[in-house]
């Protein structure tokens, strides 16, 4: 039994329509961004009032960090459900796959990457970073078996592959590509691995003599 099985109607109720509040904040801020996105905008999209809304959160930042909260649940549920026999390089382009289409369909905004307001707003939440830490290391155990496998280089940083692998997702190009639908999300997916996978080692060759400072930089960039 789920959870709202669980729970009496009026619970069920609640909940139901925090959901819909969640999916109305997503829409703004795809639409609107952080900044302009104001909780009378959220009341009427989500079609409640005022209110209401304030029932179930308390400001915009509450609301902002709710929805990238639920969207890190969401992809670990998508690994969580990868068919067994998918391949290391393989679970990483079906959620990257995946990811696309959630952006294409307005259910990515890419916060984190368009305000240093937003970064530091979601870092206070616990929920959030522990959240953003047990993803990231979901998937560099995907990528270390990958490269274990012979899928992607050994010699490449796993941190480099990985946070190229995330801009990918937060990419301002895709807004302009929405036409392309799936097109876009199997030729993105395979774009992203090109360079490291070793089937185009000559084509990084240049890098890996240099790992060390590599690494050291992305984290560098994090901190900042």
């Amino acid at each position: 039994m789920g959870i709202l099985g669980r729970l009496s109607f009026k619970d069920q109720a609640f909940k139901l329509r925090e959901q819909t509040v969640l999916d109305a904040t997503t829409r703004m801020l795809a639409s609107k961004g952080f900044d302009l996105m104001t909780m009378d905008d959220v009341a009427g999209e989500a079609g409640i009032s005022k209110p209401s809304l304030y029932k179930h959160f308390k400001s915009k930042d509450e609301l902002a960090t709710e929805v990238m909260i639920r969207l890190l649940d969401d992809a670990q549920d998508f690994l969580a459900r990868q068919a067994p026999e998918l391949s290391p390089l393989a679970r990483l382009r079906d959620l990257l796959a995946w990811a696309l289409r959630v952006r294409l369909e307005g259910g990515l905004p890419f916060l984190p990457s368009t305000s240093p307001q937003v970064r530091a707003m979601l870092t206070r939440s616990l929920r959030y970073v522990s959240r953003a830490i047990k993803l990231h290391k979901m998937l560099q155990g995907i990528v270390e078996q990958a490269k274990r496998q012979g899928e992607l280089q050994a010699d490449m940083p796993t941190d480099v592959i990985l946070y190229s692998y995330y801009s990918r997702t937060c990419d301002p190009a895709v807004e302009y590509l929405r036409g392309y639908g799936n097109t876009l999300t199997k030729t993105s997916s395979g774009i992203c691995f090109r360079s490291v996978s070793t089937a185009c080692r000559p084509a990084v060759a240049g890098l890996t003599g240099n790992r060390d400072a590599a690494g050291q930089g992305v984290a560098a960039r994090l901190r900042a």
